[in-house]
């Protein structure tokens, strides 16, 4: 893959699960890692944080927005940011219901795919 652009390498792995995200701890300055449900498009992921700003991986990433994660067996790093263009937030939204609930194009998107925070991580292969 080490000669393939990001986008291709996304969307070899976008069937995968989850992915693995890595944050520095806001206060202790340590690794936190979780495992998340993502969506690729373009060289970026999309993630939704169920409890919103409270999460402490989302705030983590709002004070240092580097990030690494792991699909598969691939690295990358990134840096993360909170969704703040109407447009992207909603292909967000739109690609991961798809992924994980089955949306489709004139249906209802689920509270969670609906009230979830939206986060975007524009990657690089490490």
């Amino acid at each position: 893959m080490a000669n393939q652009n990001i986008e291709d390498i996304l969307a070899e792995l976008s069937n995968q699960h989850y992915c693995y995200l890595t944050t520095k701890g806001r206060v202790t300055g340590k690794p936190h890692r979780i495992e998340i449900w993502f969506g690729a498009h373009g060289g970026a992921i999309y993630l939704l944080s169920g409890g919103g700003d409270d999460s402490d991986w989302v705030k983590n990433l709002k004070v240092d927005p580097s990030v690494n994660v792991r699909i598969g067996k691939q690295y990358f790093g990134g840096a993360a940011q909170v969704v703040s263009d109407a447009k992207v937030d909603g292909m967000a939204r739109r690609l991961l219901a798809a992924k994980y609930y089955g949306w489709s194009e004139g249906k209802k998107l689920n509270d969670w795919a609906c009230t979830a925070l939206p986060i975007q991580i524009e990657l690089k292969a490490q």
